[in-house]
């Protein structure tokens, strides 16, 4: 594919310029010390700076939201400074990356945030899954139905985060609309029964969503901020009963922001839910659509050299190959990924997987 666009192609996502085209996802790997980035996690990230771009893990905007016991923040002056690591790192070594900006939403659990009950969209609990909290596994509570006059809060919680990414040196944000945390709660009408100007129309359940979309560029610009959705997958008892519409009207309205880019994952973890969500989102949107959620090197490049896609994000491959474009390069085997070390803490799984040299 030399005369084509492949997924070693250089691009620009907005006002960010990438080297490849193949963007490392976001990726929960639970390795932060008391929700603070450590020195192993600018390693792991740094071991990765060949990706075209770097998405940071799911990093909470607000205190008291934690869903995943180790996972990282953007709510505090340390925090500030353990991912100033990470990003001086990533960008010594030729990287570019941007933060994933999020809040849990119903997937948190008083065992992890002091006893407080999670908010959400609607007093509905995740069913099909359970938790990892200090005390065992345990099954997800009834979340309490955010109030009207507090979603304001919610807003001023992104925005700030949004600017505390910039203060540590990120190149620039993804909003996380995806997986059934709170954003996605609102967004998909299997889990949003409200009846106020957030729940109802997609028009209303896309409010919150878009809100947070203006104050992140209000901190960042357009051209810097990124959206991930996931309108197809059933992961934390999610369900929509249209995706496909969904998909369609999200694809023409995303339009006004003019945004880095659209992360769209394309299927359902759990395989329940199926539909085309790509062909309306390449057909409508005007920007770049990034695909996600088991592209092959090969898959990926065809699908860029058909204009299908911009770009295309892989998660897994990221974690067992640090060098995974150069392994590209070379049509070099990939390592495979062990899943007992995904989220088990340690440097193992980690930061020691070996490169081709």
């Amino acid at each position: 594919m030399t005369d084509t666009l492949n997924i070693l192609s250089e691009i620009q996502l907005g006002d960010i310029k990438l080297k490849n085209r193949a963007l490392m996802a976001p990726l929960t790997r639970a390795r932060a010390v008391n929700h603070v980035p450590t020195d192993m996690m600018a390693e792991y990230y740094a071991q990765r700076a060949g990706a075209g771009l770097i998405i940071a893990e799911a990093t909470m905007v607000m205190e008291g939201n934690s869903a995943f016991m180790n996972e990282p923040g953007i709510y505090s002056q340390e925090q500030i400074e353990g991912w100033r690591k990470v990003t001086d790192a990533v960008h010594a070594n030729g990287g570019k990356i941007v933060l994933q900006l999020w809040h849990g939403g119903r997937a948190c659990h008083p065992d992890l945030n002091d006893g407080k009950t999670p908010v959400a969209a609607s007093p509905l609990a995740i069913t099909n899954d359970e938790v990892h909290t200090p005390n065992g596994k345990k099954a997800y509570t009834v979340p309490r139905a955010l109030e009207t006059n507090e979603i304001p809060g919610i807003v001023a919680g992104f925005k700030q985060a949004a600017i505390n990414a910039k203060e540590a040196g990120f190149d620039g944000v993804e909003v996380h609309g995806a997986n059934g945390y709170l954003l996605d709660n609102f967004l998909r009408d299997g889990t949003n029964q409200r009846d106020d100007q957030y729940g109802g129309s997609i028009e209303n359940r896309a409010r919150l969503l878009f809100e947070v979309l203006e104050a992140v560029i209000d901190v960042w610009g357009s051209g810097k901020v990124g959206l991930r959705t996931s309108p197809l997958n059933s992961f934390n008892s999610m369900i929509d009963s249209d995706p496909v519409a969904l998909t369609t009207w999200l694809a023409e309205h995303l339009n006004q922001f003019d945004l880095a880019f659209w992360d769209l994952m394309r299927t359902d973890f759990l395989g329940q839910q199926s539909g085309d969500v790509m062909t309306p989102a390449r057909k409508l949107y005007k920007g770049n659509l990034i695909g996600n959620m088991g592209y092959s090197h090969e898959e990926a490049s065809a699908s860029i050299g058909e204009n299908q896609l911009d770009a295309v994000a892989f998660g897994v491959p990221f974690i067992a190959n640090p060098d995974l474009v150069e392994r590209f390069a070379a049509n070099a085997e990939l390592n495979e990924a062990d899943p007992t070390t995904f989220y088990m803490g340690g440097a193992e799984g980690y930061t020691d997987y070996p490169t081709m040299n």
